[in-house]
């Protein structure tokens, strides 16, 4: 991107296209209040000589600065590396040629007001006066709109300019600024550079929404069941387990085993829930109908 656009000095001289026909209406007022001499064409010429002309050949050898409002200006020592850059530029043939051209103008200008002042007489400022007075009123009037004029020609040429021939330009140094330009206001301008992204020359990616388990179930079909989640199994307390056990027949103390049982007999497993469950369904086998009475179980638990 162009420096010059991030320049807000550069944005605020392009007011002048509005501020001109305002001047331009001004000198018709100032022009009225006078009625023309015995030599109106030679007082004409004078008066533009004096307030176009004369000034047109200063602002080729001083050209007005690009960093001043004629009333204030940014100081030299605070000006940036951009700002000098664009100070360089302004000593090309076809700017210079742009800006003249503004003197060449204003004497139809003149000529018109001035042959149509007449008509303004009754709303001029000036009205009564004599002719001199009128013509030294619109000398420095004249310098103004050639000012307004010459700001307007560089704000837009260094608004135009590819940003690589800002880039390759030299900056130009304050003591070649302070003796090539033309200088003019109090050095109280410090306006900051205009924030301009780099995102508005390249919009970024519009970010993507993150998936949710709720845009899922919504996306959903809704006829379709949704399976519920199992609970995890675990194994279920036998409060029973122990008085079952212990209602068992103590089995008789001199009793062999035989060698069926033996080779029958199932390895005991290594899961202490799985053996606490089979020794429940084998004691459910051997278990009576009838349930032991408590003196019946004495003997047992105390063996």
């Amino acid at each position: 991107m162009n420096p010059a656009r991030r320049e807000p000095l550069l944005w605020l001289q392009l007011l002048g296209l509005a501020a001109l026909p305002l001047e331009a209406l001004l000198l018709l007022l100032v022009l009225a209040g006078a009625d023309p001499g015995p030599f109106p064409g030679f007082e004409r010429v004078l008066a533009w000589a004096l307030g176009a002309l004369a000034p047109a050949v200063l602002f080729w050898r001083f050209p007005p600065d690009l960093w001043s409002l004629l009333l204030l200006q940014v100081p030299l020592r605070g000006r940036r590396p951009e700002q000098l850059r664009l100070s360089a530029l302004q000593g090309v043939l076809p700017l210079k040629l742009l800006s003249a051209a503004g003197a060449v103008l204003l004497l139809p200008l003149l000529w018109w007001a001035d042959a149509s002042a007449g008509l303004a007489w009754a709303w001029s400022p000036l009205s009564a006066s004599p002719r001199l007075v009128v013509l030294l009123v619109s000398v420095p009037l004249l310098a103004l709109m050639l000012w307004q004029w010459q700001q307007l020609i560089q704000a837009v040429w260094m608004l135009t300019r590819p940003a690589s021939l800002v880039e390759q330009t030299l900056p130009l140094t304050q003591a070649v600024a302070a003796d090539t330009r033309l200088n003019a206001g109090l050095p109280l301008l410090l306006l900051p550079p205009l924030a301009m992204d780099a995102a508005s020359e390249s919009p970024a990616e519009p970010p993507q929404p993150e998936p949710s388990v709720a845009v899922d179930q919504d996306a959903a079909d809704p006829s379709e069941p949704v399976p519920a989640a199992e609970p995890e199994s675990e194994p279920e307390a036998h409060p029973e387990a122990e008085p079952i056990e212990a209602s068992q027949p103590e089995p008789a103390e001199h009793s062999e085993p035989t060698e069926e049982s033996v080779e029958t007999a199932p390895e005991p497993p290594d899961d202490p829930a799985a053996a606490s469950d089979a020794a429940v369904v084998d004691a459910g086998v051997a278990v009576t109908p009838e349930q032991a009475t408590e003196e019946h179980q004495g003997p047992n638990l105390d063996s």
